[in-house]
């Protein structure tokens, strides 16, 4: 039996989509074999690759200056990849609204000079910064944001941060495609696949074409170079080969429910759902402020250190795994991605509303 995977990443993935994966497990179409016996020089995974490339940007309404890579190393290799390649002048803003901002600016540090324009750090994180046009310099070479804070519960929603010209560049990691963005407001996305995309083992980069120049960093690694990437077709060396097929078949499905404007919605009655819950009672309390608050992760806390340990075991036992939070918050988090239902929460919230009548 399938039980309710809340679990960060990675993370639970739509049922149409597994079962399509089982059935071309051995033969992929009228192929003859498996994608993961695949070349990847191919002309029947270069339609792969290329179909999954395609559905993406119809998804994302990518413009045509624009290019897509399907990379390798998750997307703390990109904390690196950035600064290496954009860094040009050797200055960088970064706002710093969780750990993985937290952790990307540090290693931006490596390579340049970085102004922290805003953060939430005395807040432990519980919001977005407020951010003015006069926090930035317009003379970095990037602003460095994390839109969605797995740990934290907290999103970049309608309120981007004021850049003026300077390249906006987002790890998307744990909310792209959950939502609807602009990307023409972005010079670089970056997303590792283990939370909306796929399994693990992609990421994604979608990056403005006059951004792909020489790297800023001499002696750059050849397979740190977006611009080397993007001239090899993301194909520099053997790329995740099953994971973008993977990729592929879920966006695929996307579009098949109506696309990014559609799941929103589905996400949004999701994250009311439980949002409305815990500001109704006051046994559970939401770790987000209101203003932040992300309808990927939902971070919450029970009464007691106990009640908490209590509240995970017991969840789990009724098919509600993978619900306690992180050691930085404590408590309880609950991903509900777009593979989440609306079921899966709504068995969540009804198990909460059980606990909280027995534990009072």
């Amino acid at each position: 039996m399938r039980v309710y995977n809340f679990a960060a990443g990675p993370a639970t993935l739509p049922l149409p989509v597994l079962e399509k994966a089982q059935s071309e497990l051995i033969e992929h179409g009228s192929d003859g074999m498996s994608v993961m016996e695949m070349s990847h020089r191919s002309k029947m995974y270069q339609k792969i690759i290329d179909g999954a490339e395609s559905s993406l940007r119809r998804l994302m309404h990518i413009p045509e200056n624009y290019s897509v890579l399907f990379l390798q190393g998750g997307a703390s290799t990109q904390f690196a990849m950035v600064p290496m390649n954009l860094m040009k002048s050797g200055r960088a803003d970064y706002v710093v609204s969780g750990v993985f901002a937290k952790k990307a600016a540090a290693e931006a540090k490596k390579y340049g000079q970085v102004h922290v324009a805003a953060s939430s750090a005395d807040e432990n994180f519980s919001c977005i910064p407020q951010m003015t046009a006069g926090c930035f310099d317009p003379a970095a070479d990037y602003v460095h944001i994390t839109t969605n804070n797995t740990i934290y519960g907290t999103s970049y929603r309608t309120n981007l941060p004021p850049v003026g010209n300077v390249p906006l560049v987002a790890d998307m990691s744990s909310n792209i495609l959950s939502e609807e963005y602009d990307v023409s407001k972005f010079g670089l996305i970056y997303a590792g696949a283990q939370k909306n995309i796929g399994p693990a083992g992609v990421t994604l980069v979608i990056i403005r074409n006059d951004l792909l120049s020489e790297p800023a960093v001499a002696n750059t690694p050849a397979m740190l170079s977006y611009k080397l990437m993007a001239e090899n077709g993301s194909m520099y060396n053997t790329p995740p080969t099953y994971g973008i097929y993977m990729a592929g078949l879920v966006f695929e499905y996307l579009e098949s429910i109506g696309g990014v404007k559609e799941i929103q919605k589905r996400n949004e009655e999701k994250a009311a759902l439980l949002y409305d819950y815990l500001d109704a009672t006051d046994f559970f309390t939401a770790n987000a402020q209101k203003g932040s608050r992300s309808i990927m992760n939902v971070t919450f806390v029970a009464p007691s250190e106990e009640l908490n340990a209590k509240f995970v075991q017991e969840a789990a036992a009724a098919g509600l795994i993978n619900l306690k939070g992180h050691r930085a918050v404590g408590g309880m988090r609950a991903s509900i991605y777009n593979a989440m239902p609306y079921e899966g929460v709504a068995a969540l919230v009804a198990f909460m509303q059980k606990f909280e009548t027995e534990n009072r």
